[in-house]
């Protein structure tokens, strides 16, 4: 393919050697002379292990060169990869200002009769960044509507600078944000020989991939050396402790625990999350990562309790009252804590949970309900029936979902805190916690 990358900078310049050193026809755009002249003589940019040999090769095969004519290039070429910078400003947020030159440039260009070219940013953006700014940019400036008068596609980047090389072959992940079937089409030409199979989405959601991803690993460094301070101050290696819990692939390194929905409870996170700020402070060790968790678990149980309010009604049903499925625990249950709040603010509540149930609750369970919790067994329904009369239906655990009939669906607020439909997003009388 007839490629163009614009922006010779990190991303630029690798993406730019890796396709020509793959054999598409590639032109780089920079506004900086001495980046055109430096690629045009087979020289790297940057510092990046082995991108300086696949230049110099990919100049002297002929399948690589540098312009500063942006509007010649597009005309030129099939697609084009935006992979200028998008910084910070003081203030923290995105200077999208690079980003929406181009696209304007790029407007330009695509207004002329017979330009059939699909223009795909790779740039970080905020999620809707493309919807709302770059899309309508280059929308105006070419007096074309995206995904018809020409093509539109986010593809975003997960390169690490010293090992971009390695990462462009051998991704964990290839994300394809479409719009239009010829744009995708043309992103599978570029990419088709990577071994990873790319995932196409909405552009809003692989903007979000990118961002989501990238504060992921922040955080998980984050959390390491909140981790290994805390082990310093006690005489832990914390090599040894975080290499462990690594080597747990079943949990700890897997997507177990990484599906948006309602709060965490029972007998051991919210405990043991406690403990361990209690004896960081002990040591005088800051833990920050730490203290933020159990607020923000709190914070999803005010979001639940946020999506009740909103309805306008003052019958709520809940449905699951253990912290989780299969379970008749309620020690730190989280729709213990939302059921009680709902009560604080004079809501009428009636509770069904199949496993708690107080003519077959014996022992430890009836006692903890009975001194605890007396406020809400007398919420409790054996039998589902009363429950699904209420106004709103409040539903925790997925298996739970099976009494929520279409006409329900149609009839009441329902307020899903369990992925009940893996397709529906909320709307009008369904209102997921997180989707």
């Amino acid at each position: 393919m007839k490629v163009a990358v614009i922006g010779i900078g990190y991303v630029g310049a690798v993406s730019a050697a890796c396709l020509a050193r793959d054999g598409h026809e590639v032109i780089a755009v920079d506004v900086s002379q001495m980046k055109i002249d430096g690629i045009n003589a087979g020289e790297s940019p940057i510092v990046e292990p082995g991108l300086a040999e696949l230049i110099k090769s990919a100049v002297s095969s002929g399948r690589l060169r540098a312009t500063g004519d942006l509007e010649a290039t597009i005309r030129e070429t099939e697609i084009s990869l935006i992979c200028v910078g998008t910084p910070s400003r003081t203030n923290g947020s995105l200077d999208t200002g690079f980003a929406l030159r181009v696209a304007e440039q790029i407007g330009a260009v695509l207004a002329e009769d017979g330009v059939d070219h699909s223009v795909i940013f790779r740039s970080t953006v905020l999620p809707g960044t493309m919807d709302s700014l770059l899309i309508p940019a280059l929308e105006k400036s070419s007096g074309k509507k995206a995904g018809e008068g020409f093509g539109i596609g986010y593809y975003p980047e997960f390169l690490r600078e010293s090992t971009a090389i390695k990462d462009y072959d051998q991704p964990g992940a290839v994300v394809f944000g479409r719009r239009d079937s010829k744009t995708l089409a043309r992103l599978h030409a570029l990419q088709g020989n990577l071994p990873v199979k790319p995932a196409e989405v909405d552009i809003k959601a692989a903007e979000a991939i990118k961002y989501f991803n990238n504060a992921w690993h922040a955080l998980k460094i984050s959390f390491s050396n909140e981790a290994g301070n805390i082990c310093k101050a006690v005489g832990i290696d914390s090599h040894e402790v975080m290499g462990i819990l690594c080597s747990d692939t079943r949990l700890n390194i897997s997507s177990a625990y990484m599906k948006p929905g309602f709060a965490f409870g029972g007998s051991c996170l919210p405990k043991d999350v406690r403990a361990l700020k209690a004896k960081a402070r002990e040591l005088d060790v800051a833990s920050p990562i730490l203290d933020a968790i159990l607020s923000a678990n709190d914070e999803q149980i005010q979001s639940a309790y946020r999506l009740v309010q909103a309805s306008g009604k003052r019958s709520v049903g809940i449905l699951g009252l253990s912290f989780k499925s299969d379970t008749d625990d309620l020690r730190e249950s989280p729709m213990v804590v939302l059921t009680e709040r709902l009560l604080g603010k004079g809501y009428e509540v009636k509770v069904y949970d199949p496993n708690i149930r107080l003519s077959r609750l014996t022992g430890t369970n009836l006692r903890y309900v009975q001194e605890y919790l007396p406020h809400i067994s007398r919420m409790l329904h054996e039998e589902p029936g009363e429950v699904l009369e209420s106004d709103v239906l409040v539903v925790s655990h997925k298996n739970l979902g099976e009494l929520i009939t279409p006409q329900m669906q149609a009839d009441k607020y329902v307020v899903d805190l369990a992925r009940l439909f893996d397709d529906r997003l909320s709307e009008g009388n369904y209102q997921g916690i997180c989707w």
